[in-house]
């Protein structure tokens, strides 16, 4: 297969472009800091950054007086109107702009004096530099419409934007970098989501590439759009040669609403503590939502064999013509695995319109709740963690539990059951993860999956000097054990007999991670793997919230379905429940909706499975009551009615709804619904609520 990045329509210009230099000049508008969020860790952050503005400033006086610029004196007006119409980047549509000519030669008189960031002018004030961008930077380089609430940023070649918080980015001139992926002018806004649960987003710009385009009439009419005049000029004289223009918009959506309504998460896209240095208030980003960071906080790091992987498996992609690149991602825990897909994804769809993602990692899962194994077609970019992007897969099988140790079997057949369902025509690449098990018999497993996948390309990542397992080489997978599989059996005389066909090959390529914190598990806030966990469940269940900005509403005000216990069967994947206790373990909890092939029969009351089937899932539900006078179900999803028209089977795991579910129910002044101190450990599956207490186990002291 060779991929090719989408050819522009006939009569498009290129994305990006060539821009002129210009003189920088500060920004006068300044944000309210009352706009900040009123969170205990903003206030505190306000409060540090107000007693630093009181110190006495350090005032550098100019050597000389300040010179007038060239040629300001004299102007030439002319009585027309330069009209010029340009296709957008993808080539849908025209954009026809009218240029005052007053406005572009004033802009072009002044730019023939001026510098471009990072350098001194005459007068010996220095403007800003390149890199990231952080202090007094952004009163030079962003203009805040207060009235209309946007910025506009301008950024020169190479320099870096690193922030938390959230928005919506539209490349407006040239081109930026977000994740491994590059938007350009005129593509759709997409949202950027840095919470405090993983790295900071980072936002590189590109530069142009397209030299022959009239750069200082479409930039006076693209900040037209945005900006009041005065801060039209202050951006203008701030564009030069390479510069990337980008709008930030603020960004609230249901997912978004729906997190932050609960108190243990009002802060998840704020800074975390041990960030709290090293962010920058006062600019025109923050009452947007996003807070950048100076360059003490890293964001994503990127080793030399990281980048030589990413640039091998791109151009193996490229320039395949025999058939589909597959990818198999594999590495311990707390190496980077998810990171390091979401860039390669990011990266391939430069190139490609689309590619398949199979999901193996059952703990930690890219497109659902965990405890499923599912293929995807990845075609929009992932500029954000898990739970911002949750979507339905095309295929998808719920296992139930976070770790496949208590039935191998179950997990390969699964794996196995879904590369059947992609289609054999079908060249696209396809990306595999796996899970950090990579000892004992998870490495098995691993030997497993490379002899049942036409694997192209193995990325295994490690840390220090070592992956902490075997590399898992071709010439390793002719003699290792696997779980079900053996090596190929090999004689003397294999060479030269006429059907022999030759050992599998694949590239095999080493990653060192060497981001800060490898190796070990998140110990802020929000970034323990089972609060990870919890934040892709709330973020699936957030579907459940009205589109519009209405008030968020707790699960137990939602209307729920009715379903008839004669229509669905219901069982439980991870352990053995007497089948007059499988109800009570079911209420309250969260259920699997999936299709048996062979329709449900009943003899009047619940059928209940006596073992997990292996069958398709097309979403998940919370069963909020269980009627049995009536004979019904009150399910909870997000799922459409047309498709749950085929469910007839409900299949309970380990996988439990988020406990600040239950806590905060609205309406209920007494006892809450299924919360209770009055239990008895005689009962199958009674106990209390597990409460995870941050400590760290001892074998894992020091590490």
């Amino acid at each position: 297969m060779k991929v090719n990045k989408l050819a522009p329509e006939k009569g498009a210009r290129a994305s990006s472009l060539k821009w002129r230099n210009t003189k920088a000049q500060r920004c006068t508008t300044r944000v309210n800091l009352s706009e900040l969020p009123s969170t205990p860790v903003m206030v505190k952050m306000i409060k540090v950054h107000q007693a630093a503005v009181k110190k006495k400033p350090i005032v550098k006086r100019l050597e000389r007086k300040a010179m007038p610029l060239s040629g300001s004196k004299e102007k030439k007006h002319t009585s027309f109107e330069s009209e010029k119409t340009y296709p957008n980047t993808n080539g849908k549509s025209e954009v026809t702009m009218n240029i005052d000519a007053d406005d572009w030669q004033e802009w072009s008189t002044n730019g023939k004096s001026s510098l471009g960031n990072g350098e001194k002018s005459a007068d010996g004030v220095e403007t800003v530099s390149s890199g990231r961008l952080e202090g007094e930077s952004f009163h030079y380089c962003a203009e805040r419409d207060e009235d209309r609430n946007h910025a506009v940023l301008v950024m020169q070649k190479s320099q870096t934007l690193c922030f938390r918080g959230k928005c919506l980015l539209t490349c407006l001139y040239g081109r930026v970098e977000v994740m491994g992926f590059t938007i350009e002018e005129g593509q759709q806004p997409y949202p950027l989501f840095s919470p405090a649960s993983h790295c900071p987003l980072t936002v590189t710009a590109l530069g142009s590439t397209d030299d022959a385009r009239d750069e200082g009439m479409e930039a006076t009419a693209i900040l037209r759009k945005y900006l009041t005049p005065a801060s039209q000029e202050r951006l203008l004289r701030r564009i030069n040669l390479n510069s990337s223009v980008v709008l930030l918009e603020p960004m609230e959506t249901s997912l978004t609403r729906f997190l932050c309504s609960f108190p243990d998460l009002s802060e998840l896209f704020s800074p975390p503590v041990s960030e709290l240095m090293s962010a920058v208030l006062d600019t025109p980003l923050n009452g947007l939502g996003m807070i950048p960071l100076v360059s003490d906080v890293e964001g994503l790091r990127m080793s030399k064999s990281y980048r030589e992987a990413l640039n091998t498996v791109v151009s193996a992609c490229r320039d395949d013509g025999d058939g589909s690149v597959v990818v198999l991602v594999c590495g311990t825990k707390n190496v980077g695995k998810s990171t390091f897909i979401r860039v390669l994804l990011n990266t391939l769809l430069n190139h490609t319109t689309g590619i398949d993602y199979l999901e193996g990692d059952l703990g930690q899962t890219e497109f659902t709740p965990s405890g499923c194994l599912s293929l995807s077609t990845v075609t929009e970019p992932l500029l954000g963690p898990p739970f911002t992007h949750q979507r339905t897969p095309e295929h998808m099988i719920y296992y139930g539990q976070t770790s496949c140790d208590s039935d191998l079997d179950r997990y390969l057949e699964s794996m196995k059951s879904l590369w059947s369902r992609r289609p054999k025509s079908r060249d696209t690449p396809v990306v595999i993860n796996t899970m950090g098990w990579v000892k004992g018999f998870g490495f098995q497993m691993l030997v497993d999956l490379l002899r049942l996948l036409p694997v192209t390309h193995v990325v295994q990542l490690g840390h220090g000097e070592s992956m902490h397992c075997a590399t898992l080489t071709p010439d390793l997978l002719q003699t290792v054990q696997g779980y079900l599989t053996k090596p190929p059996a090999h004689t003397a005389m294999d060479e030269f007999t006429e059907g022999h066909s030759p050992a599998r090959t694949y590239a095999h390529l080493a990653v060192q991670s060497a981001f800060q914190g490898v190796g070990r598990q998140g110990a802020s806030k929000h970034q323990r793997s089972n609060e990870l966990r919890e934040l892709s469940l709330l973020a699936y269940l957030s579907q459940l919230q009205e589109a519009h900005q209405g008030p968020v509403r707790q699960l137990n005000c939602l209307t729920p379905y009715q379903v008839p216990h004669t229509a669905v069967a219901i069982g439980v994947t991870h352990c053995e429940v007497a089948p007059s206790h499988v109800l009570y373990a079911a209420n309250a909890s969260l259920v699997g909706l999936c299709c048996l092939p062979e329709k449900v029969t009943s003899r009047g009351g619940p059928v209940v499975l006596s073992h997990a089937p292996l069958c398709p899932c097309v979403g998940f539900g919370v069963l909020r009551g269980i009627d049995m006078a009536r004979g019904l179900y009150f399910l909870l999803t997000p799922v459409d009615p047309s498709i749950l028209r085929n469910v007839n089977c409900l299949l309970l795991g380990a996988i439990t709804l988020p406990s600040c579910i239950l806590t905060t129910q609205s309406g209920c002044e007494e006892e809450k619904p299924y919360v209770t101190t009055d239990y008895s450990f005689d009962l199958t599956g009674a106990g209390k609520m597990r409460v995870f207490k941050g400590i760290v186990r001892p074998g894992q002291v020091g590490k």
